[in-house]
C-alpha cells in the first residue's frame, strides 16, 4: 500500500482533491461570516464581491501551495492549510476592525470596488506571509 501513495500521479491527485474540498469548505465558512451572499452577488455582477472572493480563493490556494511544498504527509498539509485559513480569517476580522469609518461587508455588498480590491489584496498579501511561515 505504501507504493500506492508514492506514485506521483496519486500524490498529485490526492493533494488536488483535498485542496478542492478544503477550498469549498473554507469558502462556505467565509460565506457564513460575511453579510452578503457571495455567489448571488457575483451572479448579479457585483465586482467588489468578485474581487474579495477571488482574493480569498487565491489566498487559500496559496497557503496550500506552501503547505504542500513543505510537508510530505497529506494530514500535515491539511493541518497547516486549516491553520493558515484560520489566520486568513483572523486577518479579515482585523481588516474589518481597523476600518471603523465604514463597514467592509456593507461596502463590498454595495459594489464598492475600492474596498473589494483592498480586501482582495489583503487576502493575497496575508497568504504569502502565512505561507512563508509554514515550515
Amino acid at each position: 500500500m505504501s507504493t500506492f501513495w508514492e506514485n506521483e500521479i496519486i500524490y498529485i491527485a490526492a493533494n488536488f482533491s483535498v485542496v478542492i474540498l478544503c477550498l469549498v469548505l473554507f469558502l462556505a465558512i467565509f460565506e457564513l461570516v460575511t453579510k452578503y451572499k457571495n455567489w448571488e452577488e457575483i451572479k448579479k455582477g457585483n465586482m467588489a464581491v468578485a474581487m474579495a472572493t477571488g482574493g480569498k480563493i487565491f489566498g487559500i490556494a496559496n497557503i496550500f501551495r506552501y503547505a504542500i511544498g513543505h510537508h510530505d504527509s497529506l494530514l500535515t498539509m491539511i493541518g497547516w492549510g486549516i491553520y493558515g485559513f484560520v489566520l486568513l480569517l483572523i486577518g479579515y476580522f482585523i481588516y474589518e476592525f481597523l476600518t471603523p469609518k465604514f463597514n467592509v461587508d456593507e461596502e463590498i455588498a454595495n459594489d464598492n470596488r475600492a474596498v473589494g480590491f483592498i480586501s482582495m489584496v489583503i487576502s493575497i498579501g496575508l497568504s504569502f506571509v502565512i505561507g512563508a511561515s509554514i515550515r
